[in-house]
């Protein structure tokens, strides 16, 4: 029986280890000294945060410091096992939140901007709908005044023919007129003949009926 007590007794506190450790994130704030010298024992001139740009003067390995000097123009030594090629994790941290930032900004604008495109798209199509329909409803009109315009050029070409026929219509009665005129006056000039003709016959037929009264007058007489 204490054979088995043991085991689960290691069981118990190994899990009631585990469940009272938490996980912890070393911080990323650090400062070093910057020395007036290469040991612990040289005044310290400043605190230089972590990520901070330094250019390296000289390296003493035997020290393991290394002469540098700030931004600021400062010059003084710095443990050179403190020193990194590349910036800290939280430089780099903030460097990529800031361009996750400006991406968010960028992507917001972008979106933006394809919304306002899609409005000037929408805007275009009802357009380039608005246009078509124009454009039909212009062929119609144009195709409507082609037509209107070859009836216009049929009208006037039969208007120019009715004015010919017109005109030869006008000259025909003038002629017409003029030989009914024509007529008219031979006619009167035939009844005019026809007139003097049985004036003279009608004298000369009195003179003759004179003469024979006038001989059977004397006739009697002579009886």
């Amino acid at each position: 029986m204490k054979q088995f007590k043991l085991p689960l007794l290691a069981i118990l506190i190994l899990f009631g280890n585990q469940a009272m450790s938490e996980t912890r994130y070393v911080t990323d704030i650090f400062q070093i000294t910057l020395r007036s010298g290469k040991s612990t024992q040289n005044e310290i001139i400043r605190m230089v945060p972590s990520g901070t740009l330094l250019t390296v003067l000289e390296q003493d390995a035997g020290s393991g410091y290394s002469h540098v000097r700030t931004p600021e123009g400062k010059e003084g030594w710095v443990l050179t096992r403190f020193l990194m090629d590349l910036p800290s994790a939280r430089a780099r941290l903030s460097g990529a939140e800031t361009r996750l930032a400006n991406s968010e900004q960028q992507l917001g604008e972008i979106r933006e901007e394809l919304q306002q495109t899609n409005k000037q798209k929408q805007a275009l199509n009802k357009e380039r709908t608005r246009l078509e329909a124009l454009n039909k409803k212009t062929s119609h009109q144009l195709a409507r005044i082609k037509q209107v315009s070859a009836n216009v050029i049929q009208i006037s070409s039969e208007n120019e023919r009715l004015k010919k026929q017109m005109v030869e219509t006008d000259r025909e009665n003038q002629f017409l007129q003029q030989e009914n005129t024509n007529l008219q006056d031979r006619s009167n000039r035939d009844w005019f003949m026809v007139g003097a003709m049985v004036v003279v016959v009608s004298m000369i037929f009195g003179i003759l009926l004179t003469r024979i009264r006038w001989k059977k007058k004397s006739g009697w007489g002579d009886i």
